[in-house]
């Protein structure tokens, strides 16, 4: 079956509000950690993760930090205008370049109280320590969101200002506002790569000590880039898959990375978090196309929705990382950002990833159906278990680590 015929409704379950972890635990890694392991769950905690991952495994992770991407205008009438920060507007190179950005910057926002704000109109923001004026205009109005002039009087970057502006963007179904705690623990300890609006909530659980723990057993930590979009959140809503469209997010990825994956051909590679197993996965499409001469499309969108269930001619996953480092040694490049639109679903083949840790998702999500695509069907076994033995659920709640039933890649 084509993943455009998935039918969401399958992919659903009942969970209950008080399911839902409105705040972290005291300690990131205390949180509950199932494995799942040729359909057999297991319960440990994610301080001892390293005791159930063998030794030699390259783990994956997503060093990309969250910004306070959430901005609060008022107007004249004391009216409230919150402006979401998405991406930035199609004129910049990456997320990186907009980002170190100075004086001014064009961003795609969603607008709440969007009715409220006519066409050049000016909203400001001012702000006293550091000392500077955020202003905004509307610069285009598109079906779903806007594009922004923002601009401020300071000798400050628009990450600068987002840090000092903005608010934490908490996941929608928390249902509060963020307070100091989440500046910390809605955020990653090795978050390094500012640019997403999500964290990736399945790092949230890793500590220094769990790290340590990795390194003593010979388990190795390598580090991409996926910038989380807000479009993680957005539920399918029609009826099958194919009426869906699949959000685009940023990946950037260095050499030193793709060469550690490629040393361990034999080795177990796991993915911290969804959004490394995107980014993963994603690497082997653009490589797929370099290895037999096609071109890659870095500055648009290089995977799209569709394309690993359309591609006919595919190569080894070892084939397609080397024609990735030839192609950025024979171009200079120590580094490759592009976009991926990529959706792994039921039906879709791992190139790259043997393992997963990730958090307990939505109903009716992309990121269900990525998890089921890993495990099989299994995923509603996992997950009765897990709403049955107290497991907290979402971006602040507990996780697992998935293995694949074949650890061969295709």
């Amino acid at each position: 079956m084509h993943p455009k015929d998935l039918s969401i409704d399958d992919f659903t379950y009942d969970l209950p509000d008080e399911r839902i972890a409105k705040y972290p635990l005291a300690e990131r890694d205390a949180s509950k950690l199932a494995i799942w392991k040729d359909g057999v769950i297991t319960e440990d905690t994610y301080r001892n993760i390293a005791a159930h991952i063998p030794a030699g495994t390259l783990m994956v992770f997503n060093q990309t930090k969250v910004v306070h991407a959430r901005l609060l205008f008022k107007k004249a009438t004391g009216s409230t205008i919150e402006v979401f920060c998405l991406a930035p507007a199609a004129q910049y190179a990456d997320i990186q370049t907009a980002m170190l950005q100075k004086g001014s910057v064009q961003w795609e926002c969603l607008v709440g109280g969007a009715a409220k704000w006519k066409n050049g109109m000016v909203l400001t923001q001012a702000h006293a320590d550091p000392a500077f004026t955020l202003s905004a205009t509307i610069a285009e109005r598109n079906p779903t969101s806007f594009i922004l002039s923002l601009s401020w009087d300071a000798d400050l970057t628009f990450a600068e200002v987002l840090h000092y502006a903005g608010k934490v963007p908490l996941p929608p179904y928390l249902h509060r506002e963020a307070d100091a705690t989440d500046d910390d623990r809605y955020q990653t300890t090795y978050a390094k790569d500012e640019g997403s609006v999500a964290a990736p909530t399945a790092g949230l659980h890793f500590t220094e000590g769990i790290m340590q723990s990795l390194n003593a057993k010979n388990i190795n930590a390598a580090y991409v880039t996926l910038h989380v979009g807000a479009g993680t959140f957005r539920p399918v809503k029609s009826p099958t898959m194919q009426g869906h469209n699949m959000h685009e997010e940023w990946i950037d990825v260095g050499i030193d990375t793709l060469r550690q994956i490629i040393a361990g051909p034999d080795k177990k590679i796991v993915a911290v978090g969804t959004t490394s197993l995107r980014t993963l996965e994603s690497l082997y499409w653009i490589g797929n196309k370099w290895a037999q001469g096609r071109q890659v499309d870095l500055h648009g969108v290089a995977v799209t929705q569709w394309e690993p269930y359309e591609t006919p001619k595919q190569c080894t996953p070892k084939e397609a990382l080397d024609a990735i480092v030839q192609h950025m040694a024979a171009h200079g490049l120590q580094r490759i950002t592009t976009r991926t639109q990529i959706m792994i679903a039921p039906g879709y083949i791992f190139r790259v990833a043997d393992g997963l840790v990730t958090n307990f998702h939505q109903p009716q999500s992309t990121l269900l159906l990525l998890v089921s695509a890993f495990i099989g069907t299994g995923w509603h076994t996992l997950y009765d278990h897990a709403l049955q033995h107290g497991f907290r659920f979402l971006s602040y709640g507990d996780g697992g680590l998935l293995w694949r039933v074949d650890h061969r890649k295709a």
